[in-house]
């Protein structure tokens, strides 16, 4: 009989938790879910599909070096921002720096001509210029996100003279034969860029969330049973609001940057081979000698490990580290997982490399 007891507690905890369901769960319905990007900021640039933020500094002593975030043209920024106690650049501004962020808006029907070159050696280089003004410092500290960390790896190749200070890219996709079932569906052989491309212009949002969600085709419902079974549990469900709210607010992709994304990376794998050429000059990350810090995840579905792990060893700098963290493409810099692992790393590199 001694374990009585232990068995009505259980019992009536779990009578507890299925009333709470019930009642969250309406509620849950009902609203429209928990703020994001609420980190007070100014939009200091705003040129067509691209926005800068600045956010407001909530410390005395500031780093003299800033940051420019570079996000991927296909998702919001906010991820960065994600909500009160579990924003990335929260924590950056409690911890002294000077935070600069990339969003990206829908690509115009007029936008649908964007090429890399526009992004690496001018959307992120007017960025840049408008930072240096506002902050007074000559050079950045650039940090990209999946693409956004290809983004901004060609852009420091292509500017190896500055005025990038350090770089820092996350879950950054390398060797694009390496990319699994996104190799399979973009099989030159049967996979008609062109004919997409001259069809839509833009490549339209739900083209891109639903090949994602093909790689892992039952995630969205395993997620839907997990929030019901932790419906009592108000950070866990705020948590997966705002993770879910996020992925579900994909952006098109400017047509012609598709295209090329298409056939120089996922065809002819360039940015691996060292064949790239953007604008007429050749990418070469060996050209690369700033400090670089990549972080990848183990378990990441959308930029595998085995498409991320060999970027270290081609990148020309001597002061180089790669984190090889637990978690997924998007855990990596959000959510619990984040703030235990990669936040405090990426500090610690980037406070010496600052001042």
């Amino acid at each position: 009989m001694s374990g009585a007891p232990d068995l009505l507690e259980r019992l009536q905890v779990e009578v507890e938790r299925a009333r709470e369901r019930n009642i969250k769960g309406w509620n849950y319905l009902v609203s429209s879910g928990p703020p994001r990007g609420v980190t007070p900021k100014d939009v200091v640039l705003n040129r067509g599909t691209l926005s800068l933020y600045h956010y407001r500094p909530q410390v005395s002593e500031v780093y003299r070096t800033p940051i420019l975030f570079v996000m991927a043209t296909t998702n919001r920024g906010y991820i960065f921002d994600l909500a009160p106690g579990q924003s990335f650049v929260e924590f950056l501004l409690k911890r002294g720096y000077d935070v600069y962020v990339i969003d990206w808006n829908p690509p115009r029907d007029d936008e649908c001509r964007l090429r890399f070159e526009d992004y690496v050696l001018d959307f992120i280089p007017s960025c840049v210029a408008e930072v240096q003004e506002r902050s007074g410092e000559r050079e950045v500290s650039l940090v990209g996100y999946c693409m956004g960390g290809v983004l901004a790896l060609i852009h420091a190749a292509l500017h190896a003279d500055g005025p990038v200070r350090n770089l820092a890219c996350f879950t950054t996709p390398f060797d694009w034969s390496k990319y699994g079932l996104f190799n399979r569906w973009a099989d030159p052989r049967h996979f008609d860029v062109d004919t997409i491309v001259d069809t839509f212009g833009n490549l339209p949002a739900d083209l891109i969330s639903t090949s994602f969600e093909m790689l892992r085709p039952v995630s969205k419902a395993v997620g839907q049973v997990q929030v019901w079974d932790n419906m009592w549990n108000d950070e866990f469900v705020k948590s997966y609001r705002a993770f879910d709210r996020w992925g579900a607010e994909t952006l098109p992709l400017a047509g012609e940057y598709f295209r090329q994304i298409v056939k120089e990376l996922f065809f002819a794998n360039k940015l691996y081979t060292g064949e790239l050429e953007i604008g007429g000059r050749r990418v070469d990350v060996g050209a690369i000698k700033v400090p670089f810090l990549h972080a990848i995840a183990e378990h990441d579905h959308i930029a595998p490990f085995e498409a991320t792990r060999e970027l270290i060893e081609r990148v020309g700098s001597t002061d180089k580290e790669q984190l090889v963290l637990k978690g997924g493409h998007v855990s990596l810099i959000a959510g619990p997982n984040a703030v235990r692992r990669l936040w405090p790393r990426l500090d610690a590199w980037l406070a010496p490399r600052s001042a």
